[in-house]
């Protein structure tokens, strides 16, 4: 008679918010609170010799810091952190690195894209040209007073960092990390953001996969304005598919978003199949030409409102870098209209 597997391992259950706790030897998982409508982020402390290394930070608003205080006192010991490390240069992951930086004269350690572009965004002014901006939206078929609403807002997002460092240490993909006599490895990569980094460390077999391998929810692949005709879904296969080589399905899996989990290469699969059918769906539609904004009810399982201008704009850029990969490898074409408005259908 064969023998019984074993019963797949059950992952740890998060903290409250504001709260922290072990999950491994010598690693602290904390959730932080978010004043979005993702109400929280995880954050992770790893013991370094007499401190810690802290991965991701949330963003600068008063309850987060409040909780700050509390966690470097109580769950933390009042032992000092010796290192930030970003996954990326989202304010949600990077907001309090130069708060947290100053604070105890420690580094910040980034992949240079990621450091670079969080400067751009916490140190805007408002007085940049906006052109790029208007054309990449008027393109997509918006009209001029939902760009305008859209601007406005894209300078609010500098006030959720507490600044950058004028310095930083920068890591790379492949790097070995020695923290607290463990060595985590980079797997850094673009889709969700261009040099997103991810830490694994094969002695705990832990993944700490920031916002590159979510469970239940997507990572948004986006192309942004700046850059408008980026393929970030190809980067995004690329990346996946090297986090799927270099780490065994045993792993635990600690994500940025929700909870965590064991077994990150069915998750992986998953993540690759969306795209790849939104891709097959969107050539089907696009027998007869369509603009950005007429694919929404496609590719999105909810309506998305004009009146919700951040929704429109998430919907919008995330449409566009799937339109954008399949101009890349010839699937569809495109042309602009005398309006300005680009539409797009298949060969």
């Amino acid at each position: 008679m064969p023998s019984a597997s074993a019963p797949a391992p059950i992952a740890p259950l998060p903290p409250e918010p504001g709260q922290s706790r072990a999950i491994a030897p010598g690693v602290r998982w904390i959730r932080m609170g978010l004043p979005f409508v993702l109400d929280h982020i995880n954050l992770w402390a790893i013991e370094d010799g007499e401190g810690w290394t802290i991965v991701d930070t949330g963003v600068q608003h008063p309850a987060v810091v409040a909780a700050w205080e509390r966690l470097l006192v109580e769950d933390l010991g009042g032992r000092p952190v010796v290192r930030v490390i970003a996954t990326h240069m989202h304010p949600d992951h990077a907001g309090l690195a130069g708060w947290l930086a100053e604070r105890f004269h420690c580094r910040l350690w980034m992949t240079r894209t990621e450091y670079l572009t969080a400067r751009t965004i916490a140190y805007r002014r408002g007085d940049e040209p906006v052109q790029g901006i208007e054309d990449f939206f008027r393109r997509a078929g918006w009209k001029p007073d939902e760009i305008e609403t859209y601007r406005a807002r894209r300078l609010g997002i500098g006030r959720l960092y507490a600044g950058l460092p004028d310095a930083y240490r920068r890591i790379r993909d492949g790097e070995e990390i020695a923290i607290g006599g463990r060595l985590w490895r980079v797997i850094a990569g673009g889709g969700h953001t261009a040099e997103h980094a991810c830490l694994y460390c094969a002695e705990l077999d832990l993944l700490i996969s920031g916002d590159k391998v979510l469970p239940k929810i997507s990572s948004n692949i986006s192309v942004d304005a700046t850059e408008p005709d980026a393929d970030p879904v190809s980067e995004w296969f690329d990346t996946l598919g090297r986090i799927r080589a270099q780490v065994p399905n045993s792993a635990l899996v600690l994500p940025s978003h929700k909870n965590s989990f064991y077994g990150p290469h069915a998750r992986i699969d998953e993540l690759i199949g969306e795209q790849r059918d939104a891709l097959g769906r969107l050539c089907v539609a696009l027998a007869e030409p369509k603009r950005v904004i007429d694919l929404f009810g496609l590719l999105f399982n909810r309506p998305i409102e004009r009146s919700d201008n951040s929704l429109f704009s998430l919907a919008t850029s995330e449409t566009i870098a799937l339109l954008n990969h399949l101009l890349v490898t010839g699937a569809i074409t495109s042309s602009i209209a005398d309006d300005g408005v680009e539409y797009y259908r298949a060969r």
